[in-house]
C-alpha cells in the first residue's frame, strides 16, 4: 500500500497542453442533441460548459480499458480501481469563448487522495484545466474524478438524499438512447455505462443506462442562464446519485439575488446532482 500511494502521489503536478479550434459544427450538433435548431456560427459565444465538446483525446481501441475509457497511467494516474466517475467540478468564467477561434487548454493533476468508504476503497483525483484564447485566460476549471471498487453482492446500497422541495422553476428532462449516444459521440466518451445496458447492469450494477453527469451539469447551468438572461461568472456542481434507466427527471432551482441554487431530481425524488451558479 505505501508503494502504491507513493506512485500515485508522483502524478501530482503532471501537466499536458492541448490546442484546438472551436469549430462551429460540434456546437451545432450539441444544439441538435438538446432539441434546439442548430444556429451557432463563427463569432458567436460558446454556451457555458460546451468547451467539453473540444480538446478530445482519441486513443486506439487497443489502448482502452474494460469500461472503454483510455487505460490509466498516461496523463491520469494508474489508479488500480476499476470504476470511474466524474464526481463534480468548479468553473470560473473570466471571458466568453468565441466560436471559430483557436484555444489552448493546460491540464494539471492537482491532488490524489485515497480513502475508505462505505462501499470500499476510493481514490479522488483533482484535475485543473486552464483554457486560453487570444493568449488570455478565459476559464479555470477543477474536475473531481472518483475511482471505486466493483460493487459486491452483499454491499448495501446507500440511501440517496432527497432533493429539495422548494423549486421556483423546474424543467422535465426525458432521456433517450439517442440523446445519450449523441452526447457520448460529441465528447468522444466511450464509457460503456452510457450505451451498453448489459455492461451497465451486470458489471457496474446500475439499473440501466446512465445519464452523463457532465450533461446534467450542462443542463443545470443552461437553466440558470435562461433564468438570469446571461451567463454565470462561476458554476460548481457535485454528483450525488446516478440517474439511470432512462427515467425522466427534473432540473430545478431557486434564485437568491445573484446566486441560483440548482439540483437534479430523480424520478424517485432522489438528489442526483447539486449545483450553484453565481452571476
Amino acid at each position: 500500500m505505501p508503494t502504491k500511494a507513493v506512485t500515485l502521489q508522483n502524478w501530482i503536478g503532471h501537466e499536458v497542453q492541448t490546442p484546438d479550434l472551436l469549430r462551429s459544427q460540434p456546437a451545432q450538433f450539441m444544439q441538435a442533441t438538446l432539441d434546439y435548431q442548430p444556429s451557432l456560427q463563427n463569432g458567436d459565444v460558446l454556451p457555458p460548459l460546451w468547451h467539453w465538446l473540444y480538446f478530445l483525446e482519441a486513443k486506439p481501441a487497443s489502448e482502452l480499458g474494460r469500461d472503454a475509457h483510455p487505460r490509466k497511467g498516461g496523463f491520469l494516474p494508474p489508479v488500480p480501481l476499476p470504476r470511474r466517475m466524474w464526481a463534480g467540478g468548479r468553473i470560473e468564467f473570466h471571458a466568453p469563448l468565441i466560436i471559430g477561434k483557436d484555444v489552448l487548454k493546460r491540464s494539471t493533476i492537482r491532488n490524489v487522495v485515497e480513502k475508505k468508504g462505505r462501499s470500499g476503497n476510493l481514490c479522488f483525483v483533482t484535475v485543473e484545466h486552464a483554457v486560453y484564447q487570444d493568449e488570455k485566460l478565459v476559464l479555470n476549471e477543477e474536475q473531481d474524478i472518483v475511482y471505486r471498487e466493483d460493487p459486491k453482492p452483499d454491499t448495501p446500497i446507500p440511501e440517496p438524499a432527497t432533493a429539495p422541495g422548494n423549486p421556483k422553476f423546474s424543467r422535465i428532462i426525458t432521456p433517450t438512447q439517442v440523446m445519450l449516444f449523441r452526447y457520448s459521440a460529441l465528447t468522444f466518451n466511450g464509457h460503456r455505462i452510457h450505451y451498453d445496458v448489459d455492461y451497465a447492469r451486470d458489471v457496474e450494477a446500475y439499473d440501466g443506462l446512465v445519464f452523463h453527469g457532465p450533461l446534467t451539469a450542462t443542463l443545470l447551468v443552461d437553466l440558470a442562464s435562461v433564468q438570469m438572461g446571461r451567463n454565470p461568472k462561476y458554476f460548481e456542481f457535485r454528483a450525488q446519485s446516478p440517474i439511470s434507466g432512462l427515467q425522466a427527471f427534473r432540473i430545478e432551482g431557486h434564485c437568491d439575488g445573484d446566486t441560483i441554487t440548482l439540483w437534479a431530481r430523480g424520478s424517485d425524488n432522489a438528489l442526483a446532482m447539486s449545483a450553484s451558479a453565481h452571476f
